[in-house]
């Protein structure tokens, strides 16, 4: 089997908030690791993440530890970088074993073409600023910079403060309609290229959409706990999580 997740956003909320979706997404990671070929972590793993030469944001540990050990198993570990979690560097390769992508990648799984990708950053052209803020914060200079001039606590503390606003606003725009412009894009893409499904978190909300493509969301784990499973077959299915 293989599976998919997206927007766990560990380290958002309260301390018990943070230790209720911990304790969930590992109840899920324990589910799935006897029959898991490959694990796909698409984005917004993290509410925020920063990461020095030498330095990572504390915390997370019962997760990574998680995550080595079925690297350690033989489970594929994919990660696609979202928006909280863009500024990863070489930690999670070097100590956790996970495969790392910062950019939309298409995959042949169980017969089938995968298109995978967090979802930001998409079909953007009519949005000029937000399409200045995205190049500047994936701007390997500026990340340079900012990792030699500003100490890590006063980094995290500003990172925490931004993921938060991101998120709120995000989800004060919560409905199905802040799918089209993902669905928009599959269909052109789709119209281009041989895609079976494809797959985006990043809306937090989860819906499987038949249109001119087939386009599968993942939701939030802080309201709409949620997970992709491709079996050997290349049957898909959405499932939402009771939690």
């Amino acid at each position: 089997m293989h599976y998919f997740v997206s927007d766990i956003h560990l380290g958002s909320g309260d301390k018990a908030e943070q230790r209720r979706v911990e304790r969930l997404f590992l109840d899920f990671l324990a589910k799935i690791e006897g029959d898991a070929e490959t694990l796909f972590l698409v984005g917004d793993i993290f509410d925020f993440w920063f990461e020095y030469k030498q330095v990572v944001p504390k915390g997370f540990v019962r997760v990574l530890g998680r995550l080595a050990e079925l690297c350690d198993r033989g489970v594929r570990v994919v990660m696609l970088t979202g928006n909280h979690d863009m500024w990863v560097g070489n930690y999670l390769t070097e100590e956790c074993g996970i495969e790392l992508y910062t950019t939309p990648q298409t995959f042949t799984l169980a017969g089938k073409r995968l298109f995978v990708a967090h979802g930001d950053n998409m079909n953007i052209q009519g949005k000029p600023l937000l399409r200045a803020m995205n190049a500047m914060f994936r701007s390997k200079v500026l990340r340079k910079v900012a990792s030699w001039l500003i100490h890590p606590d006063l980094f995290m503390r500003f990172g925490q403060w931004w993921s938060g606003k991101s998120r709120k606003s995000h989800n004060a725009n919560y409905g199905a309609e802040v799918l089209e412009p993902l669905v928009d894009y599959a269909a052109k893409y789709g119209a281009e290229h041989s895609v079976d499904y494809f797959i985006f978190g990043h809306m937090h909300y989860a819906m499987d959409v038949t249109a001119a493509e087939r386009v599968l969301f993942m939701g939030d784990w802080h309201r709409q706990p949620s997970y992709i499973a491709l079996d050997n077959n290349g049957e898909i299915e959405l499932n939402i999580i009771n939690s």
